[in-house]
């Protein structure tokens, strides 16, 4: 195996007499240009070699280290090839750890180690039980390919793990199947605790949002006693494990047609013991038959769960009403090269994205207001109660969550 370029050939260090060297190391850590990870090495001709952070170093560092810090001294920069870690680099981080290891594995092929192979480790993951998952722009340069078992293996050894995936971007088909291979291993099936809730899904078939964690928190601290949900678009139980869990629901429908997630859904009831309390309702929940039924709704579809929303209004409770939980993408996009007046930027503005988040709201209550009369054939008086962001989709893109009180009127 071959690889050229931009090769790392060693550590970047200034060199001076041993004499002066003390004076360079107080100045250069409290300027946070010393690099802390390898020891100072010093030479046989009496010469000292302190690692330095290339990046922060410049010309002005070793005019002032000569006029002002040490004057007498000589100042040059070097590389020190066969670099010792110090103390403090010798605890590594498992991404230095992984670093290292990749690193002392192409060098037994032969391989130069460049700044392209640098680039190109993963910087963060996500962990599940014993498994990785990689992200997508990590491992590209076919340098890699070439090493095939052996670079999975030794990621996973790094990582202390015995499972290792990579993420890829998720299917547009309908029901957002994850785009996950499985790179060592027998199967995707893992296990995650959020919470104190369990859940387990196959990672190749099922998504599993950790952004979702705080509005996961918000659901399972409601007081939901004696109450029936209704979960419209329930997954492997993001919403669904917290109103039965913590929130104590009475009932939950959950409704799902995904049949990898409700194979996941159904786990997850019952490793966490409310499969009593849970009725699972396979296919299209726009085709759900319940009427008249639910104290609270849940409609957890992004990029919009609009499609629920007739639905929603004819499951709620036609003499009491009751709470919806509505999720949506909202566009917050804004052409700063249109915008003439500075201020138009400020939170309090039409334009921030708080207010066009509230703006959708207004138009999502409107929707729900006219379905809701048109469901019971009774006037309804709605109540935007909460809008809160969940998390960022995609640039300009926010996911939030609206909760709207419906009540019919006297």
């Amino acid at each position: 195996m071959e690889s050229g370029g931009d090769r790392i050939s060693g550590v970047p260090a200034l060199l001076t007499e041993s004499a002066f060297s003390q004076r360079y190391r107080e100045y250069l850590e409290k300027a946070g240009i010393l690099d802390g990870r390898y020891r100072a090495q010093k030479l046989d001709d009496g010469m000292v070699a302190l690692p330095v952070l290339e990046e922060k170093l410049d010309i002005s560092v070793q005019e002032k280290l000569l006029e002002k810090i040490a004057p007498g001294s000589s100042c040059r920069k070097a590389l020190i090839t066969n670099p010792v870690l110090s103390k403090r680099g010798r605890v590594q981080s498992p991404a230095q750890k992984l670093r290292m290891d990749l690193y002392n594995l192409l060098e037994s092929y032969g391989v130069i180690w460049t700044r392209s192979l640098e680039r190109d480790l993963p910087h963060s993951w996500q962990q599940h039980g014993d498994m990785v998952v990689l992200s997508e722009d990590c491992f590209c340069n076919p340098i890699w390919k070439q090493l095939g078992d052996e670079l999975w293996s030794s990621v996973a050894c790094s990582l202390r793990v015995n499972r290792l995936a990579k993420q890829g971007r998720v299917l547009n088909d309908g029901v957002r199947s994850p785009n996950v291979t499985v790179l060592l291993g027998n199967n995707g099936w893992v296990e995650h605790v959020d919470n104190g809730i369990r859940y387990t899904f196959d990672l190749t078939k099922c998504m599993f949002s950790a952004g979702n964690i705080v509005e996961k928190q918000r659901v399972a601290s409601l007081r939901c006693s004696e109450e029936i949900v209704i979960d419209l678009y329930a997954g492997i139980g993001y919403f669904t494990l917290p109103f039965l869990v913590h929130a104590g629901a009475a009932f939950v429908h959950a409704c799902e047609w995904n049949p990898d997630a409700i194979t996941a859904l159904q786990k997850n009831l019952d490793i966490n013991k409310v499969s009593h309390k849970c009725q699972i309702h396979e296919g299209d929940s726009s085709q759900l038959l319940l009427h008249d039924v639910a104290d609270r709704v849940n409609l957890g579809l992004i990029p919009t769960s609009e499609a629920g929303y007739l639905v929603a209004c004819r499951v709620l409770k036609k003499n009491t009403g009751g709470m919806l939980h509505i999720h949506h993408n909202v566009d917050c996009f804004i052409n700063k090269h249109e915008v003439s007046n500075k201020n138009i930027l400020a939170e309090d503005s039409v334009n921030s994205p708080r207010m066009m988040w509230r703006k959708w709201a207004e138009s999502t209550e409107i929707k729900i207001q006219t379905f809701l009369q048109e469901v019971h054939n009774t006037p309804w008086q709605t109540s935007i109660v909460r809008i809160e962001k969940v998390k960022s989709y995609a640039p300009h893109v926010d996911h939030v969550v609206l909760d709207l009180d419906c009540r019919p009127l006297p």
